[in-house]
């Protein structure tokens, strides 16, 4: 039996020879020739062909897996093309072409035939005779009235006060249970320029209604994005009362242009320089952005900035001529999505 079975190891012994033996020569064809039977090369065995979907893989796990293989090399192959550009660029040095500009939905903008022109005459006669000439000639100054909804909360009473110390010359008054349009002659009687109310839903801040003393326009905003001045990190102390400057930035319509004048009103026309504070009203896609900062000169080269708060977003949903009427107002724009958001690329203000 020991015979037997030392004869039969030996056999099986043999037998693993012949088979390694014949696969050494095909291991070594991969390695030399870098190939296999078929023509391609290892490297490029987790590649897709030409025409190939990983969609048309039927197994969950092993489409998953495909896929992230398929992301990785994405990924290596735009890298590549990445450090082999910046080398052809540094070779070149000053010869290299200029950087192309990325696309965004900015930059594509589709163009809007009403965006103002700095010298347009028509743009200037209607400055000259809107209801803002007065501001804008230095005739009248400011005088902000605040008031909020009906039995506002605590966070939209504290962002009434704070943008009180934002704005000079305002004042916050309780609503009481007023309606707009009693609250408007008062507002009128007492020489205030402009009335600025904050709705709530839920107890966040959601709206604000913007309108101009005493013959209109009024804008109804969609209010976001709320934060006090305790709810933002590394902010600065607390804003002096100084009067700051004002920044508009990127609104080029017709509409927008309204709306900037309607924002660049708030404020009066000679800004302190020394309190280093500025308001900052930015536009990108529809969406006004507000920013109150104070910068710091840390030497002739470089500027830091603190901001001290309150942020938050506004869209506008509707301008309205004359002050406040939901009944029988007249409305110059009204957003209608359906019918306005049909496009990404396409901007209002």
């Amino acid at each position: 039996m020991a015979k037997a079975g030392a004869k039969s190891g030996g056999s099986g012994n043999k037998g693993l020879k012949r088979k390694a033996a014949t696969e050494e020569p095909q291991e070594a064809a991969v390695a030399e020739d870098g190939t296999t039977e078929s023509g391609v090369q290892p490297s490029k065995a987790a590649a897709f062909p030409p025409g190939f979907s990983v969609s048309e893989i039927k197994n969950k796990q092993r489409r998953h897996l495909m896929f992230t293989r398929w992301k990785q090399q994405q990924r290596k192959e735009k890298l590549a093309a990445k450090k082999k550009l910046k080398k052809e660029r540094e070779a070149l040095g000053d010869k290299a072409p200029p950087k192309p500009i990325p696309k965004t939905i900015d930059n594509q903008r589709v163009y809007d035939e009403t965006t103002v022109d700095p010298n347009d005459e028509e743009v200037a006669y209607d400055e000259a005779t809107d209801e803002f000439a007065s501001y804008f000639n230095r005739q009248t100054s400011p005088k902000i009235l605040i008031t909020t909804s009906d039995r506002p909360h605590g966070r939209t009473v504290r962002l009434c006060e704070q943008l009180s110390t934002v704005i000079p010359n305002s004042h916050v008054y309780y609503r009481r249970g007023l309606a707009l349009k009693k609250i408007i002659p008062q507002c009128i009687s007492r020489d205030f320029t402009d009335l600025i109310v904050i709705n709530e839903d839920r107890k966040i801040p959601n709206g604000l209604i913007l309108s101009h003393l005493p013959n209109g326009p009024t804008a109804h905003f969609k209010m976001s994005s709320v934060r006090l001045r305790k709810e933002i990190k590394r902010r600065g102390k607390d804003p002096t009362e100084h009067i700051p400057e004002i920044i508009l930035n990127n609104f080029t319509t017709r509409l927008g242009h309204s709306v900037g004048r309607m924002f660049a009103s708030l404020f009066p026309h000679n800004p302190q320089f020394i309190g280093r504070q500025v308001a900052t009203f930015h536009n990108q896609r529809d969406y006004i952005f507000f920013r109150f900062h104070r910068y710091i000169f840390k030497s002739e080269k470089k500027v830091g900035i603190q901001e001290l708060g309150p942020r938050f977003t506004l869209k506008l949903r509707s301008l309205q001529k004359g002050t406040f009427d939901s009944k029988y107002g007249e409305y110059e724009w009204v957003h209608k999505p359906r019918e306005m958001d049909t496009s990404r690329r396409k901007f209002h203000l």
